[in-house]
């Protein structure tokens, strides 16, 4: 039988510990069972590992023939389920992009922390039932992983929809005076509309210039009007001044303009236009809202964010109307919190990472089976090395311990020119004894 238990079976600390893990298995027999107290009593007292007995239940087993390709079907569904929590643990982070340091409390799975999880691993007999034959299990872990990635994949694709529209209305928002989006900061009350003859220009001017503009504005071409000059808004730089005139003098106050410095910003206000792109905006920062995590999400521009690009352009003149350049989360100070995707991330990347750890558990189990025979008669622990220099002495007292069981592969381990006969896969990645590997890295 595969023998139960996950207490730890060393007195060592995990303080320190690698998020590391090897998952080896050993014949239960008595002399096998002698050998495991060697290991524990060496490495605890070498200080090489946290060891811990790993559970794994006895499962249906028909011929040892049909576990070769139920074998390999684990290995390649092992390194799906890695692809794959790697590729949601990335998610979390991009979604999480101004907290990085919170991303790791978002990776749970049954909301314990990884280490946690796999050093107490229980197999979820509800979930998937060990009465059931092997590959129907096999079968489950498979389907639930990859509809876990068809979740992903659709819901990514949302995300860089969304994503590039917020880039768009990022650069939109950008920018000084010069480039970035007006309709934030005027107001139909800034021009005069819907006049044959009459026109309101744009005029941006240089801070230290203000006086002059004052003075000299109304006599840059002929037809201007008088006292029809208003500062709308200014950033570090200038200010952004209304100025009235007669349309047909419009490329001659242009140019007499440009002289003195002063530059006539291309901008007719069209109401249908600014009520669109208005509206524009609102939809993308509420699709923000409902997608992310409200407080914690900003845009990236080069390797900064958002907000560290912006410039503050400040109305003026309109109470009511909101900082052009002001940060989301002043703008989105009610409704903070957890977003779908998010909630969506933290659950399904606890449920691919248990089926995870699973997969490992039936390697381990298929792998013992072939190696040690039936009935069904093993003990799998779970080995965490403390640092990762001590990792080449752990493997030395493990070839040691369980040389027995595998004299050529024991061997092969000290003499790589020696083949081992039917071996699949490259002598480095075989032992005497089962072994698999986890790593908890998953942001590396």
């Amino acid at each position: 039988m595969a023998r139960a238990g996950s207490a730890p079976v060393t007195g060592l600390k995990k303080t320190g510990s690698m998020s590391e893990f090897w998952l080896i298995s050993a014949p239960g027999d008595k002399e096998n069972l002698q050998a495991l107290e060697r290991m524990n009593t060496v490495t605890s007292k070498s200080n090489l590992s946290y060891n811990t007995k790993f559970a794994i239940p006895d499962f249906k087993v028909g011929t040892l023939d049909s576990l070769v390709g139920l074998s390999d079907e684990l290995g390649k569904l092992d390194i799906f389920a890695e692809s794959l929590i790697k590729k949601m643990a990335q998610s979390v982070v991009e979604v999480m992009e101004d907290a990085k340091g919170k991303v790791q409390e978002n990776l749970l799975a049954n909301g314990v922390d990884l280490t946690s999880f796999v050093t107490h691993f229980e197999w979820d007999m509800a979930k998937y039932p060990a009465k059931q034959p092997l590959v129907t299990v096999v079968d489950t872990l498979a389907k639930q992983l990859a509809q876990i990635e068809t979740d992903l994949k659709s819901r990514t694709a949302a995300y860089n929809t969304l994503k590039t529209n917020l880039e768009n209305l990022e650069k939109k928002s950008m920018g000084n005076l010069f480039t970035r989006t007006l309709c934030d900061i005027v107001s139909k009350e800034d021009f005069v509309l819907d006049s044959e003859y009459l026109i309101t220009l744009l005029v941006i001017v240089p801070k230290p210039s203000y006086t002059q503009w004052q003075k000299t504005y109304e006599s840059l071409s002929d037809m201007v009007v008088p006292r029809s000059t208003k500062l709308i808004a200014e950033d570090n730089e200038g200010g952004l001044f209304t100025v009235t005139l007669f349309r047909k003098v419009i490329d001659d106050f242009k140019t007499k303009a440009k002289e003195n410095k002063f530059t006539v910003r291309e901008f007719y206000y069209d109401e249908k236009e600014i009520k669109r792109e208005r509206e524009e905006m609102a939809r993308l920062l509420s699709d923000k809202k409902q997608q992310y995590q409200t407080s914690c999400v900003t845009l990236k521009k080069g390797s900064s964010t958002f907000s560290d690009h912006m410039v503050k352009v400040t109305p003026l003149g309109n109470p009511d109307r909101p900082a052009a350049g002001q940060t989301d989360r002043e703008r989105e100070s009610e409704g903070e919190g957890e977003g779908p995707l998010l909630r969506w991330l933290k659950v399904n990347f606890s449920e691919a990472f248990i089926a995870w750890i699973h997969i490992k558990a039936l390697r381990v189990f298929v792998e013992s089976v072939l190696r040690y025979g039936l009935p069904v008669n093993f003990q799998a622990v779970l080995l965490q090395p403390h640092k990762k220099s001590s990792t080449k002495r752990l493997r030395e007292v493990l070839n040691s311990i369980f040389r027995h069981l595998d004299e050529v592969a024991a061997a092969s381990i000290l003499d790589a020119s020696v083949e081992i006969p039917g071996l699949q896969f490259n002598s480095q990645d075989y032992f005497p004894y089962v072994y698999f590997h986890i790593d908890l890295s998953l942001l590396d």
